[in-house]
């Protein structure tokens, strides 16, 4: 029996521990305690695991740095103890430090102790309808691949399934998908529209990627996620995806 390629630990909210071709990434790092941030975002449960128990972190990939429910305070604190940081441009101009800035579809070469390097791809992530990029901010995704090792895809907060097409006809079918999920919702904003994938959304994405094992992210810690596990289960369920669903409990390590 092999060793699983890819272990992935949910922290809470966005943030997973996932290990990877030899190296330890993370994802947006919201490892503050509950309380409000930025004056309107709820969280109400902080860290599964405490911040320096996640260490060493290799990379950290950030899809955005400028909303606390991906970048809370102690997130930010924690960021110069990575290796480094992959995020948007405009994000790691604001970083400084050990931030790198990736426009979509670009690409950088991270290397790893005895094997090739790891390629992570930049992809677009559209947080929010049409037409309100402008409105939300840059936000990308990721795509990692490395010789010998699966395709993993981290969505980021992207709410589009057009975009998830175009990602899966430019990089071809994703072996684990981590997505950012809870169907977020903001009654002042955009009409109710979604800002991340909704749990049919992300059972759809799914199914468009190929993807062997979905890891939803992004779905529990904060009020304004309107759709948590439950709501996952009943749509992968309903899709004929359920086989595909890895669905971690907080601080639950599993492999893909």
């Amino acid at each position: 029996m092999t060793e699983p390629v890819v272990k992935l630990t949910l922290v809470g909210g966005p943030t997973a521990l996932v290990e990877y071709a030899g190296l330890r990434w993370l994802t947006d790092p919201a490892l503050s305690p509950p309380g409000e941030y930025a004056g309107e975002l709820v969280k109400t449960t902080g860290p599964a695991i405490v911040p320096d128990a996640l260490l060493p972190v290799d990379v950290v990939l950030l899809s955005h740095e400028h909303h606390s429910d991906n970048l809370d305070p102690a997130g930010r604190e924690f960021l110069p103890q990575a290796g480094r940081v992959l995020t948007t441009v405009q994000g790691a101009e604001r970083l400084g430090g050990n931030a790198s800035g990736l426009e979509p579809w670009s690409s950088l070469e991270v290397e790893r102790p005895g094997g090739a390097p790891v390629s992570v791809t930049a992809v677009p992530a559209q947080h929010g309808p049409d037409g309100t990029d402008h409105l939300t901010g840059p936000v990308i995704g990721f795509v990692l691949r490395a010789a010998g090792e699966d395709k993993v895809y981290v969505s980021g907060d992207n709410a589009s399934l057009d975009v998830v097409r175009t990602i899966a006809e430019r990089v071809g079918e994703i072996d684990v998908a981590i997505l950012f999920a809870g169907a977020v919702q903001r009654a002042h904003r955009f009409d109710g529209a979604y800002l991340t994938l909704s749990s049919d959304r992300a059972a759809e994405a799914t199914k468009l990627l190929g993807v062997r094992a979905a890891f939803p992210v992004h779905f529990e810690g904060w009020t304004h996620f309107t759709q948590g596990a439950r709501e996952l289960t009943a749509a992968f369920a309903g899709n004929g995806v359920s086989d595909r669903l890895v669905l971690a409990e907080r601080g639950e390590t599993v492999s893909a």
